[in-house]
């Protein structure tokens, strides 16, 4: 399986326009390679070098299986078309861009496709934090893919 973006390359810097200290949309992602048995994907999107442990950025559950991507964007704030979104460290619903402290170096962004065996994601409660969503998606995981971007301010 494969996780790209024609945003960034793997191991890149994310554009500005995709963090906090720009426009705070997500990026265009587009994947590839799922098992022929998945019957829904999950997306998160983390930050393991956060100075009190991993920041939770984005959790995408129940997309499609027939899907290939999400459009730039497609992690606006709410319930989306298609797709549910958990509650990230912003304490937002959607996306919530690369932030990183100032001047705490550089920051590696882990966008990870998680191929699922199951069509709805069992999440404890209608408004699942990331972390939740990254639970009960791992239980039912089939596959994994990551792209990794990097940032700094």
């Amino acid at each position: 399986m494969r996780l790209q973006s024609t945003a960034f390359a793997e191991g890149a810097e994310i554009p500005r326009k995709y963090t906090c200290d720009g426009e705070n949309v997500s990026p265009p992602l587009q994947w590839s390679g799922a098992p022929a048995q998945t019957k829904s994907f999950a997306l998160l999107c983390d930050d393991p070098d956060a100075p009190a442990g991993v920041w939770r950025h984005w959790a995408v559950y129940d997309l499609s299986p027939d899907g290939s991507g999400l459009p730039e964007g497609a992690g606006r704030p709410g319930p989306q078309r298609g797709f549910s979104q958990g509650i990230n460290d912003f304490d937002r619903s959607g996306y919530g861009g690369p932030c990183p402290p100032p001047r705490h170096g550089v920051h590696h962004y882990r966008f990870r496709l998680l191929a699922l065996s199951t069509s709805t994601l069992a999440v404890p409660r209608k408004e699942p934090t990331c972390l939740e969503v990254e639970r009960a998606a791992t239980d039912v995981r089939l596959e994994e893919t990551i792209l990794v971007g990097t940032y700094r301010r």
